[in-house]
């Protein structure tokens, strides 16, 4: 235990769980998502009538409120399991490099996909997708397509990219009207960051090898 105490994973999902609990039972809950939410219409610049944290801090925000025990928990896990195998390959600073930027990516491509949209997008979900990015080239092995392994690898990376888009476009579909909710494009944005960020993070660990 007192080795995943030192992982930044651990602590990520330490502040994840006590915000989230904070926000969802303390005074603030009711509020919470739009106070720390990512709310597309205000990164358009559209006026915001209610006390919320700066624009710009609202992808890393939007990561520590969730909407419910399931939502926390789901995502919790996802963390843990991806998070503490990612950073064993990666390092710490570039696991806690790859969530944020993901958290950002995510929100740009949720802002893309409705720029006026004024529903806030709460969870962790979109920055884990990052992770989960990562984990999936640094465990899974590219099939020989062509004798280029540079090309292999780029093909495994376009087939994971695809495959994740339609796994998500149909969870989407599958869940109707609620499908909205479930902030699609944020999930592929942040699995792609995740895809193309993790073989760059992993040539800097290892650049003096």
């Amino acid at each position: 235990m007192s080795g995943i105490t030192r992982t930044a994973t651990f602590w990520i999902a330490v502040l994840t769980f006590v915000v989230s609990i904070f926000t969802g039972l303390g005074s603030i809950g009711v509020h919470a998502p739009l106070s720390l939410g990512f709310v597309a219409a205000r990164a358009s610049g559209v006026n915001f009538p209610f006390d919320a944290v700066p624009v710009f801090l609202t992808p890393l925000t939007a990561t520590l409120v969730h909407g419910g025990g399931f939502h926390l928990g789901f995502n919790l896990l996802l963390l843990v399991w991806c998070g503490l195998a990612v950073e064993r390959v990666l390092g710490r600073g570039a696991l806690v490099f790859l969530y944020v930027v993901s958290a950002y990516v995510s929100m740009a491509a949720q802002w893309a996909a409705g720029p006026q949209d004024l529903s806030p997008v709460i969870g962790a979900s979109g920055a884990i997708s990052g992770l989960l990015g990562a984990y999936a080239l640094s465990f899974g092995r590219p099939k020989l397509v062509t004798n280029n392994m540079r090309l292999n690898r780029w093909i495994y990376v376009a087939w994971l990219a695809a495959a994740f888009t339609l796994l998500q476009m149909l969870i989407g579909w599958s869940a109707g009207q609620q499908g909205t909710m479930l902030a699609t494009p944020a999930h592929i944005g942040g699995f792609v960051a995740g895809l193309l960020l993790q073989r760059p993070l992993l040539l800097w660990r290892y650049r003096k090898a």
